[in-house]
């Protein structure tokens, strides 16, 4: 079947939260013992995973968890509590966090853009659908690609949290596109796979650092007809 659209989820697919450890030269644990890489590493993918949970939480911060992306003070709150049982000190957790929802913090993977520009230039329309509780649209903005976009479907702007299909559908009426001839692309089956209950096509990526993976969207769209592999 033709591929009338292509939906990109946004975090470990399209950009990506680096392990740059400068952001974290400082960070100390409540023992006084710096954070070592492993340490770090562990931090980081427990603020970007897109749905695997790692502590337990009271009754106000499970709720916040669960609608994390629903509403930007209910992220704030899930994502302190994360840091704090991480054992990152409150001092230090304002800051990371206000790392995770800056936009211009996140590195595109090395072929992001070239694949934005490829399917706008066959005149493919794009949406970015994303489980998320901030503005993304300032890291496209950054790169000169968001004449790209068709679509930002954010879920704390409609609602509705992958793998729910009001989000994805929310995408393919914002692109005027039948849902069954869209392809997904996003590294969570559980979150990003849930376009396969409006019948549209899954790709799985993986959310590896930006230096190992320089070309898995275009290897995706390849397999799918959509560019020619070199």
């Amino acid at each position: 079947m033709a591929i009338d659209a292509v939906l990109f989820d946004f975090s470990g697919t399209v950009f990506r939260l680096e392990d740059d450890w400068r952001w974290a030269d400082e960070l100390v644990g409540d023992d006084g013992v710096p954070f070592d890489v492993a340490a770090k590493a562990e931090v980081l993918r427990r603020m970007t995973a897109p749905v695997a949970q790692f502590m337990s939480f009271d009754a106000v911060g499970q709720h916040a968890w669960d609608n994390r992306d629903l509403d930007p003070a209910l992220h704030r709150h899930a994502y302190l509590e994360v840091l704090r049982g991480s054992g990152v000190p409150a001092a230090n957790a304002d800051g990371l966090y206000a790392r995770l929802i800056d936009p211009l913090a996140w590195t595109p993977y090395p072929d992001t853009g070239t694949v934005l520009e490829s399917l706008a230039a066959q005149g493919i329309p794009i949406a970015i659908v994303s489980n998320i509780a901030f503005d993304i649209r300032p890291a496209f903005d950054a790169h000169g690609w968001t004449d790209l976009i068709g679509s930002m479907t954010l879920s704390y702007e409609v609602g509705a949290m992958k793998p729910n299909p009001r989000i994805f559908r929310d995408a393919t009426d914002r692109l005027g596109v039948d849902p069954e001839r869209v392809l997904m692309i996003g590294d969570s089956a559980e979150a990003d796979g849930g376009a396969t209950a409006l019948g549209a096509r899954f790709a799985l990526v993986e959310a590896l650092p930006t230096a190992e993976r320089p070309r898995a969207l275009l290897d995706v769209l390849a397999a799918n007809g959509l560019v020619t592999a070199p």
